[in-house]
């Protein structure tokens, strides 16, 4: 596991924009999505591989779906012209609220994580719907965040893991349960008690 330098990370300083992928649901909507989700055990493990779902694809130019991220989540993100790498910007973490002024201490996190999704259902998609899920950016699905948060996450579901920040308990909900509907992935029924106290307090 990487620890960032503190030299990268911004203890004080100016506002930064906070991360705001398309495709949030307001509560009342999200409420209705969960509602609709069909609620099962968790499915098995078995045959799950990253691989299985190819990401980080070209998504403009030389820019790939992480560097695509990082330019819409950051400020002031300056990207190399031949490669898109972010050679400087900043980021503020809505997971744990930290701000971070080297991309290295980002990673790009799968607000449903692909294995969880494997278990839900993606098991039995082609791959291009795999792929098509993991580098949806017309969805709350990739947020960048801090690396050793996104570590700690895995591929846990709310009623295991919910971000540090609890103010943010709210948009998380309801972006994992807009992605899980627009997917039609199946929730366990601890996950679903653990989105709804999240609704609950938006």
């Amino acid at each position: 596991m990487r620890f960032a330098s503190e030299g990268s990370k911004l203890l004080q300083g100016p506002v930064i924009r906070e991360a705001a992928p398309p495709g949030i649901p307001s509560a009342s909507t999200a409420q209705t999505q969960l509602n609709g989700l069909t609620v099962r055990a968790t499915g098995s493990s078995t045959g799950y591989s990253r691989d299985l779902f190819p990401h980080w694809i070209t998504i403009s130019g030389a820019c790939n779906t992480r560097e695509t991220v990082l330019a819409r989540d950051g400020t002031g993100v300056v990207q190399d012209s031949s490669s898109c790498a972010a050679n400087s910007g900043t980021w503020r973490s809505p997971y744990d609220g930290a701000t971070w002024t080297a991309a290295s201490d980002v990673d790009i996190d799968h607000m449903v994580p692909l294995a969880n999704a494997w278990r839900s259902g993606a098991s039995s998609w082609t791959t291009a719907r795999r792929q098509a899920f993991a580098n949806d950016l017309s969805a709350p699905q990739l947020w960048a965040v801090t690396d050793n948060v996104n570590q700690s996450k895995s591929d846990q579901s709310p009623d295991q893991w919910l971000p540090s920040l609890t103010s943010f308990h709210c948009t998380y909900a309801r972006s994992w349960i807009a992605v899980k509907n627009k997917y039609a992935l199946s929730i366990t029924s601890a996950e679903k008690t653990a989105l709804q106290t999240a609704l609950n307090r938006c």
